[in-house]
């Protein structure tokens, strides 16, 4: 063979390889090789806007890659959750959303009615959760939620509670509490839950069921007393307010907010893993830990399989609300 016949055979085998190398899949070891992008529902400041950053700026750490936080606001964040679904399933666009927006017992008018996440996007990583505060005013005759029962008992009909809408897990959680212990109270409910702890505190309403980090205030200031926070544990936040669960009657209660991480639909499964573990491995982080402590949330983690059995046993815990507590625009 002679030496340009021989040189033609060694570049043409040489392209053949490097256009095998440009158009091969990026590796799991590979990934990322551009800066990636969250997608967040709900405008800049709010709670889930605040743990994303946090999680986008160690996971940008481990990766050595910029991650972006995208805030796409509008229309109770289904404009967020509908750019999310669309984004490509390249590994480069992920999604971060709460629990009441992904619940598909929402009400036909709520944001989300038309999307499944377990459908449309896939479970990475749940990021947190957060237990409610049940709160009253200082001045209503109870020390305790089981004060609080038997008030009620004796006086149906008297006292209401607020929620932060019709569907919402303020509304359901307070609706699981009263179906447990049996009283009746009316429910007032909100557009949003800013309003509701001034009313509370102001007695415009007897009860509402709050975010630890916008009820502690209050508390500290003796303007709401707590009752009881719905998580399965005491929250470092509030060591000495019990637990739901620790009332005669409702052992088993637990009802949390949470969020997660989730991709597009078709994400390959080496991303994901790669993903998940990243995540999983910030929120074992000591100093995430306490962030989110001071926040009253706790860390998730775990495998993609337990976010989303997670997922469907809190649409199973709501749906027996509902069963008794019809959703009504």
């Amino acid at each position: 063979m002679s030496r340009l016949k021989r040189s033609n055979v060694i570049f043409s085998w040489l392209s053949v390889l490097v256009f095998a190398s440009a158009s091969a899949p990026v590796t799991a070891q590979e990934w990322p090789t551009k800066p990636l992008k969250i997608i967040v529902p709900f405008s800049a400041g709010g709670s889930l806007d605040g743990t994303t950053r946090l999680v986008a700026q160690r996971l940008s750490e481990r990766l050595q890659q910029q991650v972006l936080v995208e805030n796409v606001t509008g229309a109770g964040g289904s404009i967020g959750f509908q750019r999310a679904i669309q984004s490509a399933p390249d590994g480069y666009t992920f999604f971060m959303a709460g629990d009441s927006p992904l619940n598909p017992n929402a009400p036909p008018s709520g944001p989300y009615y038309t999307f499944d996440v377990l459908k449309d996007l896939q479970p990475v990583v749940l990021v947190n959760t957060a237990p409610m505060v049940l709160v009253t005013n200082p001045s209503m005759p109870v020390k305790n939620l089981s004060e609080l029962v038997a008030l009620a008992k004796r006086n149906p009909g008297k006292f209401s509670y607020a929620s932060s809408g019709i569907g919402t897990l303020p509304h359901l959680g307070t609706e699981m509490i009263k179906q447990a212990a049996g009283f009746h109270m009316v429910h007032i409910p909100y557009r949003g839950g800013g309003q509701i702890a001034n009313d509370v505190a102001g007695k415009q309403v007897d009860l509402g069921m709050l975010i630890a980090a916008s009820a502690t205030p209050f508390i500290q200031a003796k303007t709401l007393k707590p009752l009881a926070v719905t998580g399965s544990k005491r929250l470092a936040l509030l060591p000495d307010v019990p637990t739901v669960a620790e009332t005669p009657g409702m052992e088993n209660f637990s009802v949390v907010s949470w969020a997660g991480l989730y991709a597009p639909a078709k994400t390959s499964a080496a991303t994901i893993k790669r993903l998940n573990h990243e995540v999983d491995e910030i929120l074992k982080s000591e100093a995430v830990r306490e962030t989110l402590a001071r926040a009253g949330a706790l860390p998730g983690g775990g495998p993609p399989a337990a976010f989303s059995s997670f997922i469907e046993q809190d649409r199973i815990k709501m749906g027996k609300i509902l069963q008794v507590t019809p959703l009504r625009d």
